[in-house]
This record gives structure tokens, C-alpha cells and sequence, in this order.
């Protein structure tokens, strides 16, 4: 079969995966009017998920390490269209908090298996791209998950909003069954020696740097439509057509990043907390001008989606020899860092102003650059003229 067809299938797996974990906060107001319970409550939807993917993760990557990527890949996929159809029809909230959880076990599993089974079905110079193909659901379920979801649950109902999840789960596990070779790993490693990678320091530096850059990333755009409202005196329409924006150049930066890479890993990774720091200041300085913000929010877009695949590439690139449980630390310590940072940005903008979030991204990313600075200085300065 076509590559590009095997990773827009897994893509669009990763697409109905993320729209399950993201979708719902388009939604939160009617579950909080339908089960009767505080909108505070209803955010625990959003953020216990995130933090059993954060914790477990690597674990249970590791525990579903040497099955077939298909069966992986095809059986988190059921998971999920079973989770996503009885939500839909959850007695209470306690009973859809739990049909929440259960599949944010799964989650990190199909993330870590996707980018594996990407970049093993390609020569080691296509491998940035084919990643970057896969972020590509994850950069439109992020961007456009949100307001379809809200959209379908508006104009339809809240059950209807759940199903639409689950449509686009059950359509990718067929795409996997009909289309998606069988995938049987070649050399299955021990628990050990994939655990072998943690002892080495340059990984915990990439791991650092990248968690800080994500950090950055949703430090500011957690607050995007808070921003947009109270900086640049959007309205609710314009700030819908601006998301929409903002994730139509992501995907463009996205690709453009792998292309980057492919070139050359570390200088990437050293220029890339730069570019997002003079697009902050940017933001700084123009942000209550709306024609300027506009140029800029294509710029940000495209910049900020590339930061995933760059954070990514820099911790798996350090532990190469086990690729799946490389992958499985960068989505838990990816959901960490976007912990830290809307928390992080939340203060800033509660005790100094909307305007000053800024500032939060920036502290971010200085961290970033000197964890970047230590690796490259320490294990990398012989190959930074390199491909490498």
C-alpha cells in the first residue's frame, strides 16, 4: 500500500483520539446544565484526562511493547467508539467521568504506536515528514475538534456531540482493518533494555527542554479567545474565524518543520525557541491592533504547531534504540508541560493582566534555550555542523 495512505489512515486515528480528549470543552456547558453540576466540576473531563496520560504513559506503553502495531492500533481505536457511544448516553457524571478515564489509559499507547509505525514505514531521511503527517490530526483535532463539537452539540444535542467521536474512531478503525498492513515487531525488547534509556542525561535535557517548550506553547495559547477578547477587542465570531486561521497555517508549519529537520535536528531545535520568542514579543507589542494580529496569528499558528513535531524529534532522537517508549515520554511529559504552563499562565493572567501572559511564555522559553544550550554544549557540539 501507499505510505502517505497508511499515515493519513493512523492520522485520522490520531484526529478522532484527540477530538475525544479536546472536543469536550466545546461542550462542558451543557454537561454541566445536563448532569446539574458545576462548570469547575465538569473541567475535571479535561484535566484528569490529561493527567493519566501524563502518569501513565510510559507504563503502559511498555506493557503493550512487542504486540502487533495493527491489533494496537485497531483495538485502542474500538476503546474509544465504545467509550465515546456510551458517554452519549451516561446516566450521571460520575459514570461519565469514569467512561472518560478508562480510554485516557489508551491514549498515550495509540500516540506512541502511530509515531513508530510512521517512521518505521519510511527510508530514515522521510521519517520527520511522515511524523509530521501524523501530527497533522492532532493539529487539526486540537484546532477544529473544539468548535465542531460545540457546533453538533449546539445544533443538535450533547449525545449527538459524543457520537460524532465516535463516528470518526469507528472510520478509522475500519481504515486500519481494510488498509493498514499487519505489523508485527521484529525484535521485541525487554522492559529493561527500553528502560535502559532513562540513565542517560542528554535524554533528561531533551526531555526538560521540550517539556518547557510546550510549557510556552500553551502557557499563551490556553488563553488564546481570553486574549483576542480582552487585548484585541475580538468578538466571539471573529475569534471562531482566527482559531480557524491559526490551525490552517499549522498545518503548513508543520510540514515545513519536518522539512527542517530533515536537514539538520539541533539547529532546529536551537533556532526554534528564538522564532517563537520574537513571535511573543510580536504579540506584545501589536496586540491590540487587529490587522496586525491577524498577520501575526498566521505566523504564530504556524510556528507553534511546529513546536510539537520539533519537541518530539529532540526527545526520541536521543533514545532511537526504543522507539515506542521514547514516544510514550514525550506525550506524557508533553501533557506535563502543557499542565505547567496553562497553570502558569492562568496566574499571570489572574495577578498582572491578560496582556502579561506573554511573559510567561518567554520565561518558558529562556528555560528551554538553556536546556537546549547544556545538551548541545555538553553532547552535541561536535555534530551540529552535521545532519544530525
Amino acid at each position: 500500500m501507499k505510505k502517505s495512505l497508511l499515515t493519513s489512515i493512523i492520522a485520522l486515528g490520531v484526529f478522532g483520539i484527540t477530538n475525544t480528549e479536546f472536543g469536550v470543552v466545546g461542550i462542558l456547558p451543557q454537561i454541566s446544565k445536563h448532569f446539574q453540576v458545576s462548570v469547575s466540576q465538569t473541567g475535571m473531563l479535561v484535566s484528569l484526562f490529561a493527567l493519566i496520560i501524563a502518569i501513565s504513559g510510559p507504563f503502559m506503553t511498555l506493557l503493550f511493547s512487542g504486540i502487533n502495531r495493527k491489533k494496537i492500533l485497531a483495538g485502542i481505536l474500538v476503546i474509544f467508539v465504545i467509550s465515546n457511544v456510551l458517554s452519549a448516553f451516561a446516566p450521571n457524571y460520575t459514570v461519565l467521568l469514569l467512561l472518560r478515564l478508562l480510554p485516557a489509559f489508551f491514549h498515550p499507547v495509540y500516540f506512541s504506536v502511530a509515531f513508530a509505525a510512521a517512521a518505521s514505514s519510511v527510508p530514515e531521511e522521510q521519517r520527520a515528514t511522515a511524523v509530521a503527517k501524523v501530527f497533522t490530526g492532532l493539529t487539526v483535532g486540537m484546532v477544529l475538534g473544539v468548535p465542531i463539537t460545540s457546533f453538533i452539540g449546539d445544533q443538535f444535542s450533547l449525545e449527538a456531540a459524543f457520537l460524532f467521536s465516535a463516528v470518526i474512531n469507528a472510520i478509522a478503525f475500519a481504515g486500519i482493518l481494510k488498509w493498514i498492513p499487519s505489523m508485527p515487531v521484529e525484535e521485541k525488547l525487554s522492559y529493561g533494555n527500553q528502560l535502559k534509556v532513562l540513565v542517560k542525561p542528554q535524554l533528561w535535557l531533551n526531555i526538560a527542554a521540550a517539556s518547557f517548550i510546550l510549557a510556552a506553547l500553551y502557557a499563551v495559547y490556553s488563553y488564546f479567545a481570553e486574549y483576542l477578547t480582552a487585548v484585541t477587542s475580538m468578538n466571539g465570531k471573529m475569534i471562531s474565524i482566527m482559531l480557524i486561521l491559526f490551525g490552517a497555517s499549522g498545518v503548513i508549519g508543520n510540514l515545513q518543520a519536518a522539512k527542517l529537520l530533515g536537514k539538520s535536528v539541533v539547529k532546529t531545535i536551537l533556532f526554534y525557541p528564538i522564532l517563537l520568542g520574537i513571535i511573543y514579543l510580536l504579540i506584545f507589542i501589536a496586540g491590540s491592533h487587529t490587522i496586525p494580529m491577524i498577520l501575526i496569528i498566521m505566523a504564530w499558528g504556524a510556528v507553534f504547531t511546529g513546536g510539537l513535531i520539533v519537541s518530539q524529534t529532540w526527545i526520541t532522537s536521543e533514545a532511537s534504540e526504543a522507539p515506542e517508549f521514547s514516544n510514550s515520554l514525550f506525550v506524557s511529559f508533553a501533557n506535563l508541560g502543557v499542565t505547567i504552563g496553562t497553570t502558569l499562565g492562568g496566574w499571570f493572567l489572574s495577578r498582572i493582566g491578560t496582556h502579561q501572559i506573554i511573559w510567561s511564555g518567554l520565561l518558558f522559553l529562556t528555560l528551554a534555550f538553556m536546556c537546549i544550550g547544556m545538551k548541545i554544549k555538553l553532547f552535541d557540539a561536535k555534530r551540529i555542523e552535521g545532519h544530525y
